[in-house]
């Protein structure tokens, strides 16, 4: 069993504030300072977790499981296809309450033109990491980049367009993208 530590209890702490309050209040609403009081810390503290208050919405938390899934794959895979299976693995070992709050992440975003405005720099490091674990398997730069901008814009469409029903497993949205970019769809 693995052991959650305080900083990072923390740091869920103050996600888990900022999307209930800016989901029943809006972004724009919602100071820094409401969140970390929500969260039982200081502005300080928030700030030492968190640059700005977009990023504590924006941040995707599972840029190291998905690089290091595509990492893993198998050399004679094609760019693609290890983006591919590489993220189907990481996201099957996500859990249902982690993709709640993903949902709920990305119903926040969807919901401010301020956050959707900031999503393609945010997105950039989920591609950022998805392109470097492709290098690391030998794959040349060019192939990388396009492999990972190709994942990220797909999974960005399939993962709003989830973010919006209630019924819709995390790992159907996954897999509708993936199947376009596998030519499955």
């Amino acid at each position: 069993m693995s052991r959650v530590g305080k900083a990072q209890r923390t740091r869920d702490r103050l996600v888990l504030a900022a999307v209930e309050l800016c989901a029943g209040e809006g972004f724009e609403n919602v100071s820094v300072g409401r969140i970390a009081q929500a969260a039982g810390v200081t502005e300080m503290t928030f700030y030492r977790n968190f640059p700005t208050k977009e990023s504590v919405v924006l941040d995707d938390p599972f840029d190291p499981m998905i690089a290091d899934a595509v990492a893993a794959q198998p050399r004679s895979l094609p760019a693609l296809a290890a983006v591919a299976a590489g993220l189907r693995h990481a996201w099957a070992g996500v859990d249902d309450r982690a993709a709640e709050t993903v949902r709920d992440r990305l119903r926040v975003i969807a919901a401010s033109h301020r956050l959707r405005a900031a999503m393609p720099q945010s997105t950039a490091a989920t591609a950022q990491a998805i392109a470097d674990a492709l290098r690391s398997r030998g794959v040349t730069d060019v192939d990388a980049e396009i492999a990972a901008a190709a994942t990220i814009a797909a999974l960005t469409a399939a993962l709003l367009e989830w973010a919006q029903l209630d019924d819709q497993p995390l790992g159907d949205a996954v897999e509708r993208a993936l199947g376009i970019l596998d030519g499955a769809r």
